[in-house]
């Protein structure tokens, strides 16, 4: 398809965070024409609590993209405003779930781009959820959003493989540029009449458990050296860099809270109970788990920037053995 194809197609793209800046900056640099876009308000951020703008607003201010920024997405001035663009289509990426009121605005519907293969790991946190759960291929997939979430017909997708070694935020800044090019695709075709939208119910075989992919609490990110080495070391490398999986160790005789952000699996078991913790004081710590050890190698204590287990170690007199 050349770019001569397509008609002239007005958009009104949603979304907040860094994933949601990609895709919008490839439709931007696109024929189709972004009427406005949609974001979060400011919100208060560092020690000065300043107002902080979202990644997506900043980049629609540099390309004076006019900027809607609803407290409630119920608001019938809000609803009002957004009728009188008249937008041809919804794109939603990285954003709140949208009330029947508005996704139904748009003559050829709303849009979203989800970070898995739908209808596995529908939520908020696809890419924590598939590594955490030791998958070892994802993707992405488009969809007409309707009453629930993440449900709606799915327009196409495309897959990725996830490396045993794989982080949550490689694997994010991964899918972030995939996800440009098959959103884009999915623009073009829903323009031209060329989509053929399938039911997720097709996917889904009888009896089936699907995994889901919940928002992320704190207690989800703690690590429980009891469970198998390697479900700990996949919760690492699926919570890393953000918001980290964390534990508390005894260091110069306190508790303290760390965040383990890298981290290797090393084989084999050893006399100590699960949770100990096993140092030299200047190289390496080691936490024993069910089966295996965990090798810290980079960490984040409470207060401190990230480093490597070494550079830790020189800042502390010790780390004494602890059972989690």
């Amino acid at each position: 398809m050349t770019t001569e194809q397509i008609k002239p197609y007005r958009i009104i793209y949603m979304g907040t965070p860094e994933f949601a800046v990609v895709p919008l900056e490839t439709i931007f640099h696109s024929e189709i024409d972004i009427i406005a876009i949609v974001t979060v308000p400011d919100k208060p951020a560092g020690r000065g609590l300043q107002l902080k703008e979202s990644p997506v607003k900043k980049f629609a201010l540099t390309n004076n993209i006019p900027v809607l920024q609803p407290v409630s997405l119920k608001d019938p001035a809000f609803i009002a405003e957004l009728r009188q663009f008249n937008a041809d289509l919804f794109v939603v990426v990285a954003f709140r779930m949208l009330p029947k009121e508005v996704w139904q605005l748009p003559a050829h519907g709303t849009i979203n781009l989800h970070a898995s293969l739908l209808p596995r790991y529908r939520g908020a946190a696809p890419i924590n959820h598939a590594i955490m759960n030791g998958d070892s291929k994802t993707g992405l997939t488009t969809f007409f959003i309707d009453e629930q979430i993440d449900t709606g017909k799915i327009i196409g997708f495309t897959e990725t493989d996830i490396p045993f070694h794989m982080t949550a935020g490689e694997l994010h800044d991964e899918l972030m540029l995939k996800g440009s090019t098959l959103l884009l695709k999915t623009i073009r075709d829903i323009c031209n009449n060329q989509t053929e939208p399938v039911n997720q119910q097709s996917f889904i075989i009888p009896d089936e458990e699907l995994p889901v992919a919940p928002k992320i609490k704190k207690e989800d990110c703690r690590l429980i050296p009891t469970e198998k080495a390697e479900k700990v070391y996949n919760k690492i490398r699926g919570l890393s860099p953000y918001p980290g999986a964390f534990t508390t160790i005894s260091v110069n005789s306190k508790n303290t809270m760390i965040k383990v952000l890298a981290a290797e699996l090393i084989d084999g078991r050893h006399k100590s109970l699960p949770g100990t913790i096993l140092t030299d004081n200047k190289t390496y710590v080691y936490m024993v788990c069910n089966d295996g050890i965990i090798s810290i190698t980079e960490l984040q204590a409470e207060g401190k920037r990230r480093m490597k287990v070494e550079d830790f170690l020189r800042g502390v007199r010790s780390i004494e053995e602890s059972i989690q």
